[in-house]
């Protein structure tokens, strides 16, 4: 930084070394340097308005370069602050687990379609990483028994911590999968399972070359995982509950067909905000 920047002076100079660094609109260059500002100087998005000419103090500047050096190397805003909305709530992150998207509020949607305020349904969410999916349905559906998985410690202990500051009753086991719930079965299944071909260019750009591989690839064609849920879903589940999975811009003719093949009724995909169906599932059949 040069000289002594008023906040406003601080937030210009960021925005254009994020534009230049990331190839970013000037907007989302701006929105990532009021971010990192409001969090070294702790303030939001109306307190830099107000204090747009104030003189921040060598302390907070030197935090707010180390910050967005990091930031130009393009390490994600979430993991710098800490800190990521889903739906409404703030969830602590780390490169332990995946940064919520709001893609996946979609799934949070088709499930609380599908747990009634008055029942006291069983849910279960696999690969819980923050714990954003199932501490969100636990806080919109305070009756049910939402039950959350893991195989990371360290996503356990975030999604702990979440759950805690949040005032979620969720109950957290560490397992791969279903490795741990024996017999337990369930009226709600879903996920958010990796689902990114381990070949994909993608992996090697933008945020997600800073998160968990392993919860971003899943095998040649990105459908291992999706596969094994599909299969092994139906001893956990009870006759007429509900597989929910969400899935790559291309795979929900796939993981249809992995829910026909398994014995699952009348598959169906959403589509997200941007018209990509992003989320497929299907019942249990009563009878089975």
């Amino acid at each position: 930084m040069k000289g002594a920047l008023t906040v406003a002076g601080l937030l210009d100079d960021a925005t254009a070394r994020i534009a230049a660094a990331l190839k970013l609109d000037t907007r989302g260059a701006r929105l990532d340097a009021r971010v990192l500002a409001a969090h070294v100087l702790g303030g939001d998005a109306a307190w830099l308005i107000a204090h747009d000419t104030d003189l921040p103090d060598d302390a907070h500047v030197a935090a707010f370069e180390t910050l967005l050096s990091r930031r130009l190397q393009g390490e994600p805003i979430a993991y710098l602050v800490g800190m990521r909305e889903f739906y409404g709530h703030p969830f602590e992150v780390s490169p332990d687990v995946l940064i919520p998207r709001p893609d996946t509020e979609l799934l949070v949607e088709l499930a609380l379609a599908r747990i009634p305020p008055d029942q006291a349904l069983d849910v279960l969410d696999l690969g819980t990483g923050s714990g954003c999916i199932a501490i969100t349905l636990a806080l919109e559906r305070p009756l049910a028994h939402v039950t959350a998985l893991d195989r990371s410690t360290g996503a356990l202990a975030l999604a702990r911590r979440n759950a805690e500051r949040l005032g979620a009753r969720v109950e957290l086991l560490k397992s791969n999968w279903f490795d741990a719930l024996a017999s337990r079965r369930f009226d709600l299944i879903l996920s958010n399972p990796p689902y990114i071909a381990a070949a994909d260019p993608h992996l090697a750009r933008g945020d997600v070359r800073y998160e968990p591989l392993s919860a971003l690839a899943s095998g040649p064609d990105g459908l291992n995982d999706l596969r094994h849920l599909v299969s092994q879903a139906h001893a956990h589940l009870r006759p007429g509950g509900t597989l929910l999975l969400e899935h790559g811009y291309d795979q929900a003719d796939s993981v249809q067909s992995l829910l026909q093949e398994n014995g699952f009724d009348n598959p169906e995909s959403w589509a997200d905000l941007a018209g990509i169906l992003r989320v497929s599932g299907a019942k249990r059949p009563e009878s089975c």
